[in-house]
């Protein structure tokens, strides 16, 4: 009776070797891809939670019936956010300011070191939803991926988010498909650490 040892069969070193060879090509040629996708991800996971961070302050306000301000910790937005309930609003010193009397209601941590978040004049420090939800002003933030240190937009490393007046927001589109987000006159974004409009 012949034992089950003699019917097993390995894999010759040429067989071996040959596997290896196409395994490392594949590898070698899935890593950059997967590299821009996590590249990609990262920046989108990033700008929801900004926009999350609105549209919180949003509804707080129109369930609070008070002023709430999303205010920059740092010198730049990518240093980290608060969101509070104004509640002394009593001098211009204390207005669109954490205070002893306000409510802080979330604190968000600084963005992933090679990222930039960028508000216009309009927002350059603040934005501050009103108890109707509408929006201090219109304006706009830039955000991105500047890992490459250029502070240029380039392909699919830039987002770019537009409040109006009534405290909506909306992400600016890519209607030429070329990965760079465009202003609502049709122009595309040009800076990631200018204001954008």
């Amino acid at each position: 009776m012949p034992s089950l040892v003699d019917d097993i069969q390995g894999f010759t070193l040429l067989e071996l070797l040959m596997t290896v060879i196409i395994a490392g090509i594949l590898l070698g040629l899935a890593v950059p891809s997967f590299s821009d996708l996590i590249v990609k991800y990262r920046l989108i996971t990033a700008t929801n939670d900004f926009v999350t961070s609105l549209n919180f302050a949003r509804s707080e306000s129109i369930k609070r019936s008070q002023q709430v301000v999303v205010r920059k910790i740092s010198t730049q937005w990518e240093g980290g956010w608060q969101v509070f309930v104004d509640i002394d609003r009593s001098t211009p010193a204390r207005q669109n300011v954490m205070d002893a009397t306000d409510i802080q209601l979330r604190v968000y941590p600084a963005l992933p070191i090679a990222f930039t978040l960028r508000g216009n004049s309009s927002f350059l420090n603040f934005i501050r939803f009103q108890p109707d939800g509408g929006s201090s002003s219109f304006g706009s933030f830039v955000f991105c991926d500047n890992r490459d240190g250029k502070n240029i937009p380039q392909a699919n490393t830039a987002k770019l988010i537009t409040v109006n007046a009534a405290g909506r927001l909306h992400l600016g589109l890519d209607t030429n498909k070329n990965g760079i987000p465009e202003k609502d006159d049709g122009t595309e974004i040009v800076s990631c650490t200018v204001s954008p409009f």
